[in-house]
């Protein structure tokens, strides 16, 4: 039997203009990242409710290799890390590449979307025009 290793994380933060959640997935050392907006600031009650409710219509992005350190065998030592870990602000750099990632993506897709509606939209005109200009000359 395969074992699969799953960590995620959620990180709540003022971007200076809206209150950002950022979820890190660490799945067999793979990371991938998401983005959500909260827009004021949500309770624990409301962040309670979206990881309750919403947490499995996220949308990460493409996995980036992630490598993990195992924890020491010192209780002592892995009590310091956990709160070295807990006062660490906001997402890893890793999440924020993640991100990146994602939104490059996106906009690839959304202008190779726009060009080919563009297009469209060009050969609905002309032949638009064609036929108009076909029933002109037939007289109608």
């Amino acid at each position: 039997m395969r074992k699969i290793s799953v960590s995620s994380t959620l990180v709540v933060r003022f971007d200076g203009q809206f209150w950002v959640g950022i979820v890190e997935r660490v799945e067999d050392g793979q990371l991938s990242a998401c983005r959500v907006v909260f827009g004021a600031e949500p309770s624990c009650e409301e962040i309670l409710d979206f990881v309750l409710h919403k947490w499995t219509q996220l949308t990460f992005s493409e996995p980036v290799s992630h490598r993990t350190r195992a924890l020491a065998e010192n209780p002592k030592r892995r009590q310091r890390e956990v709160a070295r870990e807990l006062r660490r602000r906001g997402p890893s750099t890793k999440a924020q590449l993640a991100l990146a990632e994602q939104r490059e993506t996106q906009a690839r897709e959304s202008a190779s979307r726009k060009r080919k509606e563009q297009k469209e939209k060009r050969i609905l005109r002309f032949a638009q025009k064609w036929d108009k200009a076909k029933r002109k000359r037939r007289g109608h």
